[in-house]
């Protein structure tokens, strides 16, 4: 039916052409508006394929380096950096997470020396280092919260060391915004930015990332270990929940907050943004990247157009930035 606006509105005017539609354009996704997923390895081999993830490697130090000084060249003002250890090197307790000398540190001061303009985000969080993948400290199939929170302090206080610039906790343990940020001004960090996991979703999501950094299957090891992270990671049917979570992380000295997964939660990405008006991020994860790998390697379809897409949602649901596993490749097309 033709409206009584016909013809003096019609808005196919704004979209008749490239240049008209960039003109009006309501969001813009940038390089700048990009922090790149990364996973490093402590072996010698320059890149090892994730098979659950195609088109991405695990990097060792020496081409994680390289690939600070192509975030400068691309634009992209971050790197988070998650580990992949050698099995050998993991326990119940992640001993290895706070090590001076180990891969999280050698690959911050690397990356660092290559590129100190570029930005190095941490993961702080158990589940690389524990034998059984979890985020903390396992006693009798009950994860542990304070104990844990007394590891994740030692681990972030390495990567304060170490050189890191953002310490993103992601373990969902209560009160460690706090103890973190504690530690920090009482160490000397009063620069060191937290970006808090403020709202990370018990999400089927992840599974291409426990590939990626070889956490194994839950539920595995010499313990009795939970089959799933359901007790400390949130319930994806719960929205108001998110709000007091991420509410609790500011009051304890957050600088920035993240919602995970990403597309999937669109609705609590807005609602955060509006709600608290603070530097929010939306974490694009391992399986949103793998179903946008997978149908564009079979052909169902564009990739370059569904990476883009999926970018601009984040924004426009009023994400400030995301961290991404396509961000290179977002940025070269951005540039073409």
């Amino acid at each position: 039916m033709i409206t009584s606006s016909f013809p003096a509105m019609r808005h196919r005017r704004l979209r008749q052409a490239d240049w008209i539609r960039r003109l009006v354009r309501e969001t813009e996704t940038r390089p700048s508006d990009l922090i790149w997923s990364m996973v490093v390895h402590d072996g010698k081999d320059a890149r090892i394929p994730v098979a659950s993830m195609p088109g991405m490697e695990r990097l060792n130090v020496t081409e994680c380096a390289k690939a600070a000084k192509e975030a400068k060249a691309l634009g992209i003002p971050c790197i988070a950096i998650f580990p992949h250890i050698d099995g050998a090197k993991k326990d119940p307790r992640g001993s290895e997470a706070d090590n001076p000398n180990g891969l999280v540190a050698d690959a911050i001061k690397a990356m660092k020396d290559a590129a100190p303009e570029v930005g190095i985000m941490c993961d702080v969080a158990l589940d690389p280092f524990t034998i059984n993948g979890h985020d903390g400290i396992v006693e009798r199939g009950t994860i542990l919260n304070d104990a844990t929170v007394e590891r994740l302090v030692s681990q972030g206080l390495m990567q304060a060391e170490a050189g890191a610039d953002i310490i993103a906790p992601s373990d969902m343990m209560d009160g460690r915004i706090a103890a973190l940020r504690n530690a920090f001004e009482g160490a000397g960090h009063q620069n060191l930015m937290i970006m808090s996991y403020a709202a990370k979703y018990a999400s089927a999501f992840y599974g291409p990332y426990r590939d990626a950094i070889g956490s194994g299957k839950l539920g595995t090891g010499p313990e009795e270990n939970p089959a799933d992270k359901k007790t400390y990671q949130m319930d994806p049917a719960n929205t108001d929940e998110a709000l007091r979570e991420v509410a609790l992380d500011i009051a304890e000295g957050a600088d920035m907050v993240m919602v995970k997964p990403g597309m999937p939660y669109l609705d609590i990405i807005r609602r955060v943004s509006e709600t608290f008006d603070m530097p929010t991020f939306a974490f694009q994860v391992s399986g949103e990247y793998a179903m946008i790998m997978a149908a564009s390697n079979n052909g169902w379809l564009d990739g370059d157009r569904a990476v883009m897409e999926s970018l601009g949602a984040f924004k426009r649901a009023g994400a400030d930035g995301v961290i991404t596993y396509f961000a290179a490749r977002a940025a070269r097309l951005m540039g073409a």
